[in-house]
């Protein structure tokens, strides 16, 4: 067997920058897209925008120039802040790209590299191997029990057996590696593949709208509605006042705009978007922007434990040898038998190790044995892992023609077809209980003798002898107790997934101090539960072992099936279907298969666990800032929407308080405010103490939308009371626009403060970092300042200047109107604090 790369050199470094000048990048080069044209195309056509240009089209007609320039700049202004919350949002996606995309591995130089696909050039020479896709269209040079899924071409999902001699000694890029391993020479990349050439990107499968968004949608489109209607309203009735249709017509649109909620949707996805960046910085790795959305709501994680619980950092540590009958540890003085066994075991590998204990068995091999004998023999045949439970065989021979059959697995699928006495089974069973019992992972190790070529179909078809166990020792993260701790904390349920015996799972599940490792289940036992059974089981059963990839996914339905919202971890081709069903999908950057990152929603770049603390904690902090800026919205919109409305309807003395000026200014407030400020909001420290939010509450009934309407009636009450007040000293029009204007900007400002948590008291929010609250309210005030004192600006607005007695009622007004919800939210600390104290909790 060739230990370096089969013989294989590759291409130089030289070779493939002349093959980059003449082919390219490995890329789907798709039709260019201009995102400023598409940007600029997308705003004209939403209502807020459309009404502007409209307004301000009225203003130059009937000759308001001043007006006319004023709404056309804010237009501007307004498509500005749009293009730049856009760009924020589609830069934060691009580098999410750039950090998930996929890499492989090519040999260069005479050694193997992993590169990023993009670098692939025409000539490498490209290794391709079980649980991965191919990079690029190439021709096989050498292959070990080869198989592949071209469905992605071809549309038929078996996969295909390939090796050099066949006709079809080609592979395709996007198609997946089924088994085995193979080396092929790239012959096209990027658009001259078939992939390419057929036009077919994963890329271009649209998402479906999340439930979320379908709501925000459907909300905006029920507002407009409403904001049609009134507006024909307010409309008709201008009209039959003045029969001025141009005038009538302005003071129709000043309603319409106030009703428009535009700035959910913007809101919506620019958190969803900053989110994943945040995420991205975390490590994390979002793969679909709504994935954020569900973050917080995850009440169940299933963790395999290899890699995930432990280091996966496997230490050869004991031997048993049945012709001994005896456990040996890998320091002990070892006697031909044990040295027979790690050799049988090294043969039973991959020739090019990439498993952990498949790398620890080459290691043993050559520090044990004093002839290498491993560049003499060459693989001529392979059964990859397969079977419940799983087992795999390697077949090799040398120049002389002298044959070694070695296998590994289970030890159970080895004993099943060894022929063993009942005596030595018990041995070996025993054996197994003692090596498991103190946390070490086991494998069975056989050989056999076959003549000929005629190899049987399936491994089992061997009769092997059963040669021992070799036991591996890998430690459990140093971080996992502290972790699971946090999970617990946070009302998340753990349970432990793994293709892994239960003595040996449960012995590292008590190490690491996993609640109830006690009750565990096999794959075979769970098969045998009807799936009203298996509903039940699953929520008290904590620890699943010998796992398979039906079993995986009906543990992911039963849970499901239970209303629990499930993450999933895995990184093996068996994991693709469990992981896919999952709602949070978690695939391991590093030990992860390419099958099990593109089935997968998130990507852990470092394989730890404790990111998804982090991820869930940030899921958590982007859901409540999310409410936060979509309640403020909803409680802002009412004062406005009414102050326009009610004089009107009324037939107050100033029926038309505001203009369209007034209200583009009141938008460019909130804008910022909803998107910026609450965006940047750190996690209240109560978060991760929370039970998970239920996936069905939303923001559009219950409770958060009764408190926001009640919210937006208060301040609606105060500005008319301002109102009513500065009629009744007979102010005229201006003066009292001013009043009203103050109020509404004061009340906005307080709410902002406010709601910046429901639990806590602005005493404790003043004192969350966030630079950007004393930046925006600053900004406020000195333009509402300048609008109101200085002449110009005042006139142009129809502003009066306030006395200072007139700013402070317009201003305490304000606060009054806002600041009475911290009675409500100390209201709710006491009885969460009676609660505590009792025990009693709803």
């Amino acid at each position: 067997m060739q230990t370096n790369n089969f013989n294989i050199k590759g291409l130089t470094d030289e070779d493939v920058l002349k093959a980059r000048s003449k082919y390219g990048y490995n890329k789907l080069e798709a039709k260019k897209e201009s995102f400023f044209l598409d940007a600029i195309i997308s705003l004209v056509k939403e209502p807020m925008v459309i009404l502007l240009l409209v307004a301000s089209s009225i203003y130059f007609i009937s000759g308001n120039i001043g007006d006319g320039v004023f709404l056309t700049s804010a237009t501007v202004l307004v498509a500005a802040i749009s293009l730049y919350q856009d760009s924020k949002s589609r830069n934060a996606l691009e580098k999410l790209k750039t950090f998930s995309e996929p890499k492989c591995k090519v040999i260069r130089n005479g050694k193997t590299q992993d590169i990023k696909s993009e670098l692939l050039v025409v000539g490498d020479s490209l290794i391709v191997e079980e649980g991965g896709t191919v990079a690029a269209d190439g021709i096989i040079v050498h292959s070990n029990d080869f198989s592949v899924n071209e469905s992605i071409l071809t549309g038929e999902s078996l996969s295909v057996y390939k090796d050099k001699t066949k006709a079809d000694h080609q592979v395709y890029q996007g198609t997946l590696i089924s088994g085995g391993l193979a080396i092929v020479t790239v012959t096209a990349i990027g658009n001259d593949t078939q992939l390419g050439k057929i036009g077919k990107s994963l890329e271009d499968i649209q998402n479906e709208k999340t439930p979320l968004e379908l709501q925000i949608n459907n909300f905006v489109k029920k507002m407009a509605i409403i904001g049609a209607v009134v507006f024909i309203i307010v409309w008709a009735i201008n009209y039959f006042h003045s029969y001025n249709v141009l005038d009538s017509l302005l003071k129709a649109l000043t309603l319409a705009m106030s009703i428009l909620p535009e700035e959910i949707p913007v809101a919506f996805a620019t958190f969803m978007a900053l989110g994943s960046w945040r995420l991205m910085k975390l490590g994390v790795i979002v793969k679909q922007t709504k994935t954020v959305e569900t973050l917080g709501s995850a009440t169940v994680i299933c963790t395999d434990k290899t890699g995930t619980l432990t280091e996966n950092r496997m230490s050869l540590s004991r031997l048993y040898t049945l012709s001994s009958n005896n456990i040996f540890k890998i320091d002990d003085s070892l006697g031909a038998e044990e040295h027979n066994l790690i050799r049988v075991a090294m043969w039973a590998s991959e020739p090019i190790p990439f498993d952990p204990m498949e790398i620890a068995l080459h290691k043993a091999y050559k520090t044990t044995r004093e002839t290498d004998e491993r560049s003499e023999y060459s693989m001529v045949h392979e059964y990859p892992l397969g079977g419940k439970p799983p087992m795999m065989t390697h077949v090799f021979e040398n120049k002389q023609g002298n044959r070694i059959i070695a296998a590994k697995g289970a030890p159970e699928a080895l004993i099943a077809i060894s022929n063993l006495s009942t005596i030595e089974e018990e041995h070996i069973n025993n054996a197994i209980k003692t090596i498991t019992a103190q946390g070490f992972r086991v494998l069975g190790v056989a050989e056999t003798h076959f003549e000929g070529n005629n190899y049987p179909e399936k491994q089992q078809g061997f009769q092997f002898s059963f040669i021992g166990i070799v036991a591996f020792y890998d430690p459990p993260k140093k971080n996992i107790t502290s972790v699971l701790e946090d999970f617990s904390l946070a009302g998340i349920k753990v349970k432990i997934i793994t293709g892994d015996n239960a003595l040996t799972t449960k012995a590292i599940a008590k190490e690491i101090g996993f609640n109830n490792y006690e009750k565990s289940m096999s794959g075979d036992e769970l098969m045998e539960l009807n799936t009203a059974e298996l509903q039940k089981k699953v929520e008290d059963t904590t620890i699943f072992t010998r796992m398979f990839p039906q079993a995986k996914l009906r543990i992911i339905n039963a849970l499901k099936a239970n209303n629990e919202i499930v993450a999933m971890t895995g990184d093996g081709v068996n994991d693709g279907p469990a992981l896919k069903a999952a709602h949070i999908g978690i695939a391991m950057g590093k030990k992860g298969t390419e099958i099990a990152k593109q089935a997968a929603s998130l990507i852990l770049l470092e394989d730890d666990l404790s990111k998804m603390v982090d991820a869930i904690a940030m899921g958590r902090r982007i859901y409540a800032n999310l409410k936060k800026a979509i309640q403020y919205i909803i409680s802002i919109h009412i004062p406005i929407i009414l102050t326009v409305f009610i004089p009107l309807a009324l037939g107050w003395e100033f029926p038309n308080i505001f203009y369209p000026v007034h209200i583009i200014f009141l938008e460019l407030i909130m804008g910022p405010t909803c998107s910026i400020i609450y965006e940047n909001e750190p996690i209240e420290k109560n978060s991760m103490l929370q039970k998970p939010r239920p996936f069905s509450v939303t923001f559009f009934n219950g409770k958060e939308l009764t408190t926001s309407i009640i919210q937006g009636l208060m301040i609606t009450l105060g500005v008319l009371l301002v109102y009513q007040y500065a009629i009744q000293q007979g102010y005229s029009e201006a003066l009292t626009r001013s009043m009203v204007f103050t109020t509404l900007i004061a009340a906005n400002i307080f709410l902002t403060l406010i709601n910046r948590s429901f639990y806590y008291s602005i005493l404790t929010t003043l004192k969350y970092k966030n630079k950007l609250v004393p930046l925006i309210i600053g900004i406020t005030i000195t333009i509402t300042g300048a609008l109101l004192f200085i002449t110009p600006f005042a006139k142009f607005f129809k502003f009066e200047t306030l006395n200072l007695p007139q700013v402070l009622m317009s201003v305490t007004t304000g606060f009054l109107a806002v600041i009475w919800y911290e009675a409500v939210k100390w209201n709710t600390r006491k009885k969460a604090k009676h609660q505590a104290d009792t025990g009693h909790f709803n």
